[in-house]
């Protein structure tokens, strides 16, 4: 039989599958009635009863069209799906009014249907109301935070304060604070989280108001509405600064409907019903095959079904598709028809043969729909998938995001929907992030981790790195079996996650697919540029908090990355030899300064590339080979580049040469600057990229002296796949690759962005979130902790005190479910954010940075161009392995844990006082982690076995003058290097704080002394060898020593006038706080002085060096101001100490006495008796002296008669024999020897003594006599004074004069050469 209709063409594409030549062969393929079977098989009836096969009308493709518009009939009641309706006002397409509704600040989305909050507490109410009937509407919670959701009426009027619920006639419902609100609120509900789905539901027959959660009522919110004449309801949102989420009026199938309630937009009813009759006409199709040999139909599962290219199958699905298609780009049914039928595809047979139907029915689409159909389609279709999984509820298995997953790696799967999807949807309209987020249950319970994790644990102690534990007591029997049951059930729930994330790596493996560039550009390559663009904005725009993709899906998205990411790196090591494994991966230097890469406006660790490019231009040309246009570093520095046409006349562009040996040694050959620079269309494309630089690489192969090669610098959407992975001998990314880097790749160009940009990420938010979701973990300890001391007050409270007893047990009661609650809650953050394969993430991060920073050290002065999140990723990266993953897993258990340690230190040494970094922040940063590094055993070790060079390199920039950086971290840094050695020196918290719990046991500050004898000898050696190293150095320490103990004295004077004011005042914290911080100050710096003083004495009492006796007596000065302002009767300092204000606990009498102790003890006591007999004159010597401040140290009022034994202390007093935990017997002994000898000297010297003309001091300090004339002014004073002035000043005390020596003065000598003039 041949068909008219088998010839016939449409007019949305050409079907001509055959012609009348050609209808011989159609007929001997399918003859009439096998035909006429086949298609009433395939459109039968809406009722699905088939006629008897006597009584039916024969069907063939010409009477088709007829037939097709019979079954697509549809009866008058659904055609009525749009217009008015009995009970609602508005218009049918419920959206929300952004022109006058909205009462603030708020961003409403294109589609009119999602909503941010921009300002205080801002309201928006939809454009349609009710006023008779039942009615619902969704709302899809993005952000957990204030939100109060509900209706409302016209008249109520809102502000930034008062919204939803806050006045008459409105309605709220607040899942935050879980409570519902109309003028006045009670508790109702439960709390929501981030991914819920609110149904406001409002039955005005009844007059009643209530809301589901994840379709769950919450029961009956609202009773007695008011109704009648005028009285019609809103849906309305208040929601404050930041908050987000989507309304669903019922443009979209409810998620969870409610029987008996209508959504407020109605649906599409009669285009519904003639999707779902094409749907099943399709579905027909793919299970009915055509049998020709045999005439007949063959019924078959539609799984199987393979499209083979029969004509008349072929144009069964033309017809079908001319209807479908205009259907299918509806919202509506994309979401309640395709997606249905994909997902029941999904749900059947094996993943390969889903898979494959899938791949089959994107083909169809293609192929029988116009292009811009078959993209609005796929547009819709994955922002029902995305929402679908974002809003999907926790269920045990995780069933429901596994099959949205599943669909979705379905879809990616197909080469051509992938590309439009990657190109134009994923990352353009969609947060497609949300595909590898694994959101947080925050209620266990419909979770259902009861049954997955049915035994609960919690540890006893926390055993991080530096906190000690008073209680050491062992696992009982019970503990461990609880523990091994909760730890199964950790087990059970990682596994199902794991699932989950295998699934979220295959979508980005897809993504990252770069062998699919058949008809087009590779998938990796589109990705590259989307994924830069996302960089960008969540880099750029941090004030624009909508631009910003939420930490924890950064979390999970980087995580993901990485795997897919060393897949595919591993997989090309296996097929390139000579390329490296991720093991080895690291970002080569030339990334940072040949422009290939944009970096944004991230700061660089030299400071602005502009500037950079000025400054190292011929660093760059004879490292780099790249040469930098002189004009366009001048068109680099304008706001805008030049856009002109005009061309520079061929005579005046200089054409320069540079001969071959040039070349082979690195040489870099100028080039003219080419049009493409100076062109309209690239100004201002490029204006943030790297535009000024014209490049030629280190050729591969010679180059005649005559040859040029022009290299264009694009931007990210202009760039191909030769731009980045090069051809030939052009390298791509890698352009301008210096000496020091080897020429093997270490694998796909492309891989190293990548990889880049991981690193980015983590820099962006990924560490502040890791911090954020320790969180949980603490609040265990917290509830473990308050659990244990209602359990010991329980077991001590007399069985008498039953009304104590009862709310002892009640109290126990609330802190164990609450510990059941959040130690299940810590298992899903264990398996979802610090599992083992976490932490080796973090950890491979870690070791790249690592590397990347040592291969661009190597490149000299272009190390400056490395962007600094390079080295924050690399402090934040160890700070998180070792802080956030503990205690369920170590960093001692990493591979290569030692090695990456010593790295890091290598690293901190070197790089905290480079001159090559001048960013304050990062500097900062660097010499806070240097300080952090040496508190913890491990971490010390590791810089004591870095290489000796740089450990003395190190040591010796810490003795550096501390005025040329941040003296505070300097000091620290050399006090911890000490701590445990020190007179006193050995506790972890100060004695009058041990009762005080710290807010962080964790803190560097309170961890066990870890002093370094390695450390301290180079300080030592340095000190000696240098001439000038110890007086800078002691200098500046005595000077901030005085700065800081004055600033101190001049805050507690304040603090204490304020304290004894009558009126109610209070003192501002941060005023304590710094007053704290200089008191810590001081006392580290007394510290830093034991330590020098004890290490190398000869720096202070070999008076043979030209500045011991000045250093003396200046120490010796402030020694004297320090014990007398602390230790003076009912002082001050007292004073202040007694109030324990808060802020200023850190301040007591004993960690300041004993380090000036540990100073004087080291002075008179521990040294030669010619050094001893020096520091005693000097101290002596000071006018500030005083013996009653050293008799204080042993808590005695007056000093002793010689030859008595010292009496017992007083225990109201001050003494150092009260702390014998910290000081010894032997230390004990020193101070009493001090004490006795400075007794007699003292005696001794005040009988010595004589009178002295008030004429002969200094007048300076009016302490000593005159003993120095200065040149060439004449101006006269003690030594003490004129040394100390010369360190810092060469100006005369007097007249501002240069000072140009210095020469000694006797008054008896001067004198008596003046009468022999005479």
């Amino acid at each position: 039989m041949a068909s008219k209709g088998a010839g016939m063409s449409f007019s949305r594409k050409s079907y001509r599958l055959t012609s009348d030549a050609e209808k011989s062969r159609v007929t001997g393929i399918v003859h009439e009635k096998l035909l006429n079977d086949y298609l009433h098989r395939i459109f039968s009836s809406p009722d699905h009863v088939p006629p008897a096969a006597t009584s039916r009308k024969p069907l063939n493709f010409q009477n088709l069209p007829e037939h097709l518009d019979q079954l697509l009939q549809v009866d008058n009641e659904d055609e009525e799906s749009q217009g008015q309706v009995e009970g609602r006002l508005g218009p049918s397409t419920v959206v929300l009014d952004h022109t006058g509704g909205f009462e603030g600040l708020l961003l409403v989305d294109d589609d009119l249907l999602g909503v941010i909050g921009h300002s205080n507490f801002g309201t928006i109410r939809s454009t349609t109301c009710v006023y008779k009937g039942k009615w619902v509407y969704e709302v899809l919670i993005s952000s957990q935070g204030l939100m109060q959701i509900g209706w409302c009426t016209i008249n109520c009027r809102f502000n930034q304060e008062e919204g939803v619920g806050d006045t008459h006639n409105s309605y709220a419902y607040d899942g935050n604070r879980v409570r519902k609100w109309n003028v006045t609120t009670t508790n109702y509900g439960k709390a929501w989280a981030a991914g819920d789905i609110v149904s406001c539901l409002i039955d005005l027959d009844d007059g009643t108001l209530s809301f589901c959660l994840n379709g769950v009522s919450l029961g009956i919110a609202f009773e007695n509405l008011s109704r009648g004449l005028g009285m019609a309801y809103f849906p309305a949102i208040s929601l404050s600064f930041k908050e987000s989420v989507a309304f669903n009026f019922g443009s979209r199938p409810l998620r969870y409907p409610v029987a008996g309630f209508r959504p407020l937009q109605d649906p599409p009813c009669a285009d519904l019903v003639r999707a779902q009759r094409l749907l099943g006409c399709f579905r027909a199709v793919l299970s009915v095959e055509l049998d020709p040999v045999e005439g007949r139909l063959v019924e078959k599962e539609s799984s199987e079904w393979q499209l083979q290219g029969q004509p008349t199958i072929l144009l069964t699905l033309a017809h079908i598709f001319q209807r479908f298609a205009p259907l299918l780009c509806k919202v509506y049914l994309v979401e309640a028809v395709l997606m249905s039928f994909l997902l029941g595809i999904t749900e059947k047979g094996t993943p390969a043969q889903a898979q494959s139907l899938v791949h089959q029915v994107l083909d169809l689409l293609w192929l029988f729909m116009e292009d811009y159909e078959v993209q609005d389609c796929l547009k819709q279709l994955m922002m029902s998938l995305l929402r679908l999984y974002r809003f999907s509820p926790i269920v045990p298995d995780l069933g429901l995001q596994i099959h949205y997953l599943r669909l979705t790696i379905s879809i990616l799967r197909h080469q051509k929907s992938r590309k439009f999807l990657l190109s134009n949807v994923l990352f353009d309209v969609l947060r497609s992030v949300v595909f590898f987020y694994i959101k947080s249950p925050l209620r266990v319970e419909e979770a259902g981790l009861q049954e997955l994790i049915p035994t609960t644990w919690w540890p006893h102690r926390s055993s991080r790195e530096g906190r000690e534990s008073k209680e050491v007591n062992e696992e009982t029997a019970e503990e461990r079996l609880r523990r091994r049951a909760y730890e199964r059930g950790c087990q059970r729930l990682k596994k199902r996650i794991e699932v989950v994330e295998e699934l979220q790596v295959q979508i980005l493996k897809l993504l990252l697919d770069n062998k699919d560039d058949n008809g087009g550009e590779a998938s990796r390559y589109i990705f590259l540029t989307k994924f830069r663009k996302f960089l960008q904005e969540n880099a750029s725009g941090r004030g624009n908090m909508p631009m910003l993709c939420p930490p924890e899906y950064m979390v999970c998205f980087l995580h993901r990355l990485i795997s897919a990411l060393r897949y595919y790196w591993d997989e090309y090591k296996a097929s390139n030899p000579r390329a490296s494994f991720s093991e080895e991966a690291y970002i080569p230097p030339q990334i940072f300064y040949n422009g290939k890469v944009d970096y944004f406006d991230l700061q660089r660790l030299g400071g602005l590339l502009s500037h950079l490019r000025k400054t190292l231009k011929d660093d760059l040309a004879s490292k780099a080979n790249i040469v930098i246009d002189p004009l366009e570093l001048q068109a680099a520095t304008m706001d805008d580049l030049d856009e002109d046409d005009e061309a520079t006349p061929a005579g005046t562009q200089v054409w320069q040469y540079r001969p071959m040996q040039a070349l082979a040694i690195g040489g870099a050959l100028p080039l003219p600057r080419p049009g493409w620079l100076s062109s309209p269309t690239l100004g201002r494309a490029n204006r943030f990229l790297s535009t000024a630089a014209v490049s030629l690489m280190t050729p591969r192969r010679p180059l005649n002296t005559l040859e040029k090669v022009k290299v264009r610098t694009l931007s990210v959407e202009q760039r191909t796949r030769e731009d980045i992975e090069g051809s030939h001998w052009n390298e791509g990314l890698l352009l301008g690759r210096p000496p020091e880097e080897p020429e093997q790749p270490l694998t796909e160009n492309s891989l190293l962005e990548v990889l880049d940009g991981a690193v980015m990420m983590y820099n962006l938010s990924v560490h502040q979130q890791l911090g954020k979701m320790v969180g949980v973990s603490d609040d265990v300890n917290e509830y473990a902790m308050a659990l244990r001391d209602t359990e010991d007050k329980l077991r001590r409270c007399p069985r008498r005190r039953k009304d104590i007893l009862a709310e002892l047990t009640k109290s126990q009661k609330v802190f164990s479910e609450k510990l059941d609650h959040l130690s299940r809650r810590l298992a899903w953050v264990h398996a979802t954010v610090y599992s083992q394969e976490k932490m080796l993430d973090i950890y491979w991060l870690l070791r790249v940075c690592l590397r990347t920073i040592e291969h661009g050290d190597r490149t000299g002065s272009l190390f400056a161009f490395m962007p600094e999140f390079y080295l924050s990723v690399a402090i934040n990266s160890y700070s998180a392995l070792k802080n956030y993953f503990g205690p369920v897993h170590s960093m001692e258990e990493l591979p290569g844990y030692e090695e990456t340690l010593t790295r890091l230190a290598a690293i901190l040494a070197k790089h905290f006082a480079d001159t090559r970094i001048v960013g304050t922040d990062i500097r900062d940063s660097l010499m806070q982690a240097l300080a952090s590094y040496v508190c913890y055993p491990h971490s010390l070790r590791a810089v004591e076995r870095i290489p000796e060079d740089q450990r003395i390199t190190m040591v010796r920039n810490l003795l550096a003058p501390y005025e040329q950086r941040p003296w505070a971290q300097t000091n620290w840094i050399l006090v911890r290097l000490w701590r445990g050695c020190g007179f006193g020196y050995r506790y972890t918290r100060l004695p009058h704080l041990l009762k005080t719990k710290p807010e962080d046991a964790n803190l560097p500050s309170l961890q066990k002394p870890c002093p370094s004898t390695l450390l301290q000898q180079h300080m030592a050696d340095l000190l000696r060898q240098g001439s000038d190293v110890a007086p800078s150095f002691l200098n500046s320490v005595l000077n901030q020593l005085n700065w800081a103990f004055s600033e101190f004295i001049g805050m507690i004077q304040e603090i204490q006038q304020a304290a004894e004011r009558l009126e109610r005042n209070f003192v501002d914290s941060r005023q304590l706080k710094v007053c704290a911080t200089c008191f810590d100050l001081s006392v580290s710096l007394l510290r830093v002085l034991e330590m020098t003083i004890t290490l190398v004495p000869e720096i202070f009492l070999d008076w043979a060096r030209p500045t011991s006796e000045m250093l003396l007596r200046r120490l010796a000065q402030l020694l004297n101001q320090g014990l007398n302002r602390v230790t003076a009767e009912r002082n001050l300092f007292d004073r202040v100490v007694t109030l324990r204000l808060p802020g200023l606990e850190s301040v007591d009498h004993y960690p300041i006495l004993v380090a000036v102790t540990g100073i004087l003890v080291q002075l008179l006591v521990r040294g030669q008796a010619s050094e001893t007999e020096r520091a005693t004159s000097v101290l002596l010597a000071d006018p500030c002296f005083q013996l009653r401040s050293i008799c204080y140290l042993l808590g005695q009022p007056e000093p002793p008669a010689p030859g008595t034994v010292l009496p017992a202390p007083d225990r109201k007093r001050f003494s150092l024999q009260s702390y014998t935990d910290y000081i010894n017997a032997e230390e004990l002994a020193q101070v009493e020897q001090m004490l006795t000898h400075l007794t007699f000297a003292s005696a001794q010297a005040a009988a010595a003594s004589l009178p002295t003309s008030e004429e002969d001091l200094c007048p300076i300090c009016y302490a000593h006599p005159i003993s120095a004339v200065f040149q060439p002014c004449g101006h006269k004073s003690c030594k003490a004074c004129i040394n100390q002035h010369l360190m810092n000043n060469k100006d005369c005390f007097f007249c501002k004069a240069t000072i140009v020596s210095v020469e000694d003065w006797d008054k008896a000598a001067n004198t008596s050469t003046t009468s022999s003039a005479a």
